[in-house]
């Protein structure tokens, strides 16, 4: 699929082979808008695709966190002031499972730490106004991380995404990532 995907901010170093894209961020990267700190940042790498209306989107990643806020997941978005972004981040000395939804102003929801940092899986379906994220440290069971409404759109920019606000240098490897249409399952069940 990385071969369809187009860079929102293409990273100064980064390399695509095998199915497997490897990023270095930019120094002080970040997707924010307004909320507690009272600034707006839109310089966070994503290399997406766009959609036609509801979806459920599907990635593998890896990397080396060790700076706060060093972040790395999917973004899905409308436009410069409507979109998520979701996956993991480090704060509170922890990799935390973390989702930013930004409808004009920011939101922030930290799950619980990651159990391994060997890599995770996270799963986005957006449909009929509804966002689910999951996420999976198995690839087998996908507890739900948040369900939220989002905006209706007829497309979607849809991507992997990174950043690191407080430096530049995190390495990050996104693999298996795939859009499909909507999956349609319960909201219990896990897989």
């Amino acid at each position: 699929m990385f071969e369809r995907c187009e860079w929102l901010n293409e990273p100064g170093e980064w390399d695509l082979k095998d199915g497997r894209l490897q990023v270095v961020t930019n120094a002080k990267t970040d997707f924010w808008r307004e909320t507690y700190y009272g600034f707006t940042h839109d310089s966070g790498h994503s290399f997406g695709i766009q959609t036609k209306g509801d979806f459920s989107a599907q990635v593998y990643v890896r990397g080396e966190f060790e700076t706060l806020y060093d972040q790395a997941g999917l973004l899905i978005r409308v436009d410069e002031r409507n979109w998520v972004k979701a996956g993991v981040e480090l704060t509170d000395d922890a990799l935390m499972t973390s989702s930013v939804i930004t409808l004009e102003r920011s939101d922030w929801a930290l799950g619980s730490p990651i159990a391994t940092t060997d890599g995770f899986w996270l799963r986005a379906t957006v449909e009929q106004g509804v966002l689910r994220l999951q996420s999976s440290i198995d690839g087998i069971t996908w507890p739900m991380l948040r369900l939220a409404p989002f905006p209706k759109a007829e497309s979607y920019f849809v991507g992997v995404a990174c950043c690191s606000p407080k430096r530049g240098g995190l390495t990050i490897d996104f693999s298996e990532f795939i859009v499909t249409p909507p999956q349609r399952k319960d909201l219990h069940d896990l897989t």
